[in-house]
Parts: structure tokens; sequence; C-alpha cells
């Protein structure tokens, strides 16, 4: 295992911008009238996460990195909603890489805010 010196060594940030690069792709197909509907809110949801996690890791203090890790699994919960709803109302086709990447940033996270509040 590696030293983290940085947020982006941080196996859980690196997935969050696998998430967001998939997302893009994803979306990318959706109908021009949900450029500015679901397409915004997706790609932003999708961004917040490896944002989140980076501003987090930088405040340089466990409380405030906790924080940002739950603000980071809200955007992950909105995400997967968004994408529950794009998928079903057939505006993109479902994404198995999309779907796996929720599965593993959740798993991620959850882990992660376990070891950091049970220090």
């Amino acid at each position: 295992m590696s030293e983290i010196k940085t947020f982006r060594d941080l196996r859980v940030w690196q997935c969050g911008m696998d998430l967001a690069r998939a997302v893009y792709q994803s979306t990318a197909e959706m109908p021009d009238t949900e450029r500015f509907g679901l397409v915004t809110q997706m790609r932003r949801a999708a961004v917040s996460i490896p944002s989140n996690i980076a501003e987090g890791y930088a405040r340089q203090t466990r409380k405030e990195y906790i924080r940002y890790l739950r603000m980071t699994r809200g955007s992950l919960a909105e995400l997967d909603t968004q994408d529950e709803l794009a998928t079903s109302l057939e505006l993109m086709r479902p994404s198995e890489a999309v779907a796996a990447l929720l599965r593993e940033e959740d798993r991620m996270l959850q882990a992660l805010l376990m070891r950091l509040e049970h220090r």
C-alpha cells in the first residue's frame, strides 16, 4: 500500500473521477431536451463526488473530512436516483459501468467513514 500524499492518492477519489467520466459519457446520449434538466443535474452530482472528497481531505481535520464525506454520500445517492429515473424513462440506456462504479464508490465511502468515525 502506497503512502497517501494528496487526495489524488485516495482510491475513493480515483473511483469518483471514473464515475464522473462515465456519467458524462452516458448522459451525452440523452435528448437535447434534457440538456438543462437531468443531464445538468446528473453531471453536477457526479462532479461533486470527487470534488467533495478532495475538499474534505484538504481541510486537514478529521471532523471536516467526515463532514465532506457525508455530503459526498448525499451526492452519490442523488446521482443514483437520477440515473434510475433517466434509465426508467428511457432517456438513456442503462450503463453497467455507471452502476458498478456507483456501488464501488458507496462501498468505499462507507468503509472510509466507518474507519474515520471510530478512531
